[in-house]
This record gives C-alpha cells, structure tokens and sequence, in this order.
C-alpha cells in the first residue's frame, strides 16, 4: 500500500507601493489564494505565505521572494499560487527564469486569472501576457498605441 504524502502549498503576494490602502489589495491576494487553494482541498501553512509589500516587480531582489525562492530549492514546497503573472515579477525576462527555476525545483505554479494547462498554446499564451506586462510597466505599449491613434487622425 503507498502512502502518498500531501502536497506542501506555498502563496505569494506582491504589491508595489507601501500606501495604506494597500493592506486591503494584500488582504484580497491572500483571501483568494487561500479560497483557491481550500478548493483544491491544499492546506497553507503559515510559513508558506510569501508576501512582499512595496516592492516593485521589475526587480528579483525582494526579501519574500528570495525566502520562496529558497524554499523551493530546499524541496520544502510542491505547488505555488499566485493571482497572476505580473504579481509574481513584471518583466518576461524574470518571469521565465522563475517559472523555469520552479519547474526544476518541482513546483506546480498556479495563477488564479490564468488557467493553464502546460499546452504549447497556454505557454506561448503566458509568454505574451509576460511581454505585454513588462511593455505595460514601461510605457512602450502606450507610446506606440497613442502613435498609432494619431497617425489614423491625419
């Protein structure tokens, strides 16, 4: 008889301003992690929740995520949930250097606003929303769609 050994969840929030409204955009991010993650019948031990307040996601450098990253290289968690992609790191570059370093470490990640099914079309899905965020947080996006505008007004 195998016993199977109950998968070990881990949450992770970010916002990037420390304003105190922002305790109730923290507060949100973990009640809908934790609903998700009692839906899929997980248990969430408190040392596993991984919030960083007031850190931009354009920078790997946040206390939160070094100790998640840690914990995944220790073997000490199988599956991670997230609300989304830009609340783990806002640029495509990091976002496929965590996701890759997790699946070597073994663990699942789960965005809430997206579904995925490891498809070829949910990763490419996945990479665009990741291009589109960092070009989002940076203005380009913005530049280009407000020049387009304009030429089609001459």
């Amino acid at each position: 008889m195998t016993h199977h050994q109950p998968i070990r969840a881990a949450i992770y929030v970010r916002i990037a301003s420390k304003r105190e409204s922002d305790a109730h955009m923290i507060a949100s991010q973990v009640s809908a992690l934790r609903t998700r993650a009692s839906q899929d019948t997980i248990p969430l031990v408190e040392d596993l929740c991984f919030i960083d307040g007031g850190y931009s996601g354009a920078s790997l450098v946040r206390p939160a995520l070094t100790r998640l990253r840690n914990a995944a290289a220790a073997g000490t968690l199988d599956r991670l949930y997230v609300q989304s992609p830009d609340r783990l790191v806002r640029t495509y570059v990091y976002q496929a250097l965590l996701l890759d370093e997790f699946q070597r470490c073994g663990v699942e990640v789960i965005f809430l606003n997206l579904p995925l099914d490891g498809s070829a079309d949910d990763q490419l899905l996945l990479q665009v929303q990741g291009m589109m965020t960092e070009e989002e947080s940076t203005g380009c996006w913005s530049a280009i769609v407000k020049e387009d505008l304009q030429h089609e007004h001459r």
